[in-house]
């Protein structure tokens, strides 16, 4: 399958190298040309723009870090709508705000484009793997054309309703996700301060009920006080603007959100913006410094 991928960043690279594995022709265009030649190295081929990457495909997909970039690659001059095949399948992964991928998909709906949004969770080494978790928004039918090629990027695939709501699952992700480095940062802080071996106490927690997917895979890197990006608090602050949104435009209350929140804008005031999101831990150290 012809597929046209937009967005070469830490996830898009390993993402759009999958489907090049799976056997599909990968079209890549990025604003950056280093990560275009890496991409080519791994047998995609490399766009010099948009239209090129969109023009001969069966599918596009975006990944790109946030709603202004998605608008400008869709619906400006040169984008994704100018140039798409009547029948084209678009599948934005970005995590982007609900109302933009609602946005989105009417106007494709206009151009005979079918659009879905399909963020995901997994950082990094899920999208190396292949092993994200997807959560869909979208026709029926469209997320159904979609799932061969979903099949390749993730294992945990789930249409959760129409348009937008596929994003919406993932302000709830990010805020879940928020709170668990938060939290974990803390245990971290409580044990060494008491004295306690925070590797052998965190390997008990992982086993425990406390037990998650973060702990699994960061405690390490944590109590090392190594934060190499997979996530960058930078685009989880944005994230989190998304959620406090989303929980207005809901009229519910999310304090310990609104807590994460600050925490993690503080993350960014203090000069963190470009670490990994268990940086967290930083401002929790700062705060009991």
């Amino acid at each position: 399958m012809n597929i046209g991928f937009i967005g070469l960043g830490i996830m898009g690279t390993p993402m759009a190298a999958n489907l090049v594995r799976a056997g599909h022709t990968v079209v890549g265009y990025d604003v950056s040309t280093t990560r275009l030649d890496e991409l080519a190295e791994l047998g995609a081929k490399a766009a010099a723009s948009i239209g090129e990457a969109v023009s001969q495909a069966h599918v596009v997909i975006t990944m790109l870090p946030d709603s202004p970039q998605v608008e400008e690659v869709v619906f400006g001059e040169g984008g994704v709508l100018e140039y798409a095949p009547a029948g084209l399948l678009l599948i934005d992964m970005s995590t982007i705000r609900p109302e933009t991928s609602r946005r989105v998909a009417q106007a494709a709906a206009v151009k005979g484009v079918h659009a879905i949004d399909a963020p995901v969770s997994g950082g990094e080494k899920g999208a190396v793997d292949g092993t994200l978790s997807i959560m869909i928004g979208g026709r029926t039918e469209d997320v159904e054309s979609a799932r061969e090629i979903l099949r390749v990027l993730g294992t945990t695939i789930v249409h959760v309703g129409p348009a937008g709501a596929g994003q919406t699952v993932k302000a709830a992700n990010q805020l879940v996700v928020g709170g668990v480095y938060a939290l974990v940062a803390e245990a971290i802080v409580l044990l060494e301060a008491s004295g306690v071996d925070p590797k052998a106490g965190l390997d008990v927690l992982a086993g425990g009920l406390a037990g998650s997917r973060i702990l699994e895979l960061k405690r390490h890197s944590m109590i090392e006080r190594s934060f190499q990006p997979g996530f960058r608090i930078d685009l989880h602050h944005k994230d989190m603007g998304i959620a406090t949104a989303a929980a207005r435009e809901a009229g519910v209350a999310l304090p310990m959100t609104a807590l994460v929140a600050q925490l993690i804008a503080a993350a960014r005031a203090q000069g963190h913006g470009a670490l990994d999101h268990s940086a967290l831990l930083k401002v929790i150290e700062r705060i009991n410094s």
